[in-house]
């Protein structure tokens, strides 16, 4: 049996407002994601911005490795660059190993690919030089099987020209947000088809697979097809061998 914990990024995104839950009541959510974390062997928890500082802290007070990740430009992925770099800049500070941000891939599809470019390689270079692994989202959910080719490879190539060989491993490109509604029924987190086109284009960059991975089977495939990271908010359900409906 795989140990699929060591690839897992255990997640929980939903904001006070959408959970209906209070902002200590969050907090609380977040505490029992890591203690999850720290039992099991998960690599990391992914959490919101605001809760960064007292999860890194719970965990570092636990003697545990366990990673803390958050989300930069959520869910839309509209912020300005500015604005990226003052919110990773402020995860930074609080304590954040790894930062994954969601691509403007509004302004990618209304063709500036030279905003988007500028983006990635401010914001990825903050996160390098501060030693944080960078994942940027994509949203496959949004783009057509071209575009999803067209922006990975874009990516990777941005990433070979702006940084070294040695950074390339922390620098991923990830499938989605798990939060873009789609019409129709149809997924809105990573699919196969969707990640094999990541893959086949990603070049040296790893690939991360976030929502809609349900099953310890599909968290298997996804890994033996090559990702390196699964982003998920049923972590237990995956690590125990049981099925989950979560989107992300």
């Amino acid at each position: 049996m795989m140990n699929i914990a060591q690839y897992l990024d255990s997640t929980y995104l939903k904001t006070p407002a959408q959970s209906g839950l209070s902002n200590e009541e969050t907090l609380q959510l977040d505490k029992e994601l890591a203690q999850e974390a720290i039992d099991n062997s998960i690599f990391a928890v992914m959490i919101r911005p605001d809760y960064v500082a007292d999860i890194k802290k719970y965990i570092q007070e636990r003697n545990s490795n366990v990673a803390v990740g958050t989300v930069i430009g959520f869910h839309e992925g509209t912020y300005s660059i500015d604005e990226k770099l003052e919110e990773a800049s402020q995860a930074i500070e609080d304590g954040a190993d790894e930062l994954d941000f969601v691509i403007n891939y509004s302004a990618y599809l209304k063709g500036d690919v030279v905003l988007v470019k500028e983006e990635f390689v401010k914001c990825t270079q903050l996160g390098l030089q501060n030693k944080k692994v960078v994942k940027w989202i994509i949203e496959i959910a949004a783009l057509t099987d071209e575009q999803i080719a067209d922006i990975t490879r874009n990516i990777s190539t941005w990433a070979e020209e702006n940084f070294t060989e040695n950074d390339l491993p922390n620098i991923f490109v990830k499938s989605s947000t798990g939060f873009y509604q789609t019409e129709g029924g149809k997924p809105n987190g990573a699919t196969f088809e969707g990640i094999k086109i990541m893959l086949d284009n990603a070049g040296k960059l790893p690939v991360k697979a976030a929502g809609g991975v349900r099953t310890p089977e599909d968290a298997e495939k996804m890994i033996n097809l090559g990702v390196k990271r699964i982003g998920t908010s049923s972590a237990m359900a995956l690590i125990k061998n049981e099925s989950s409906s979560e989107g992300y």
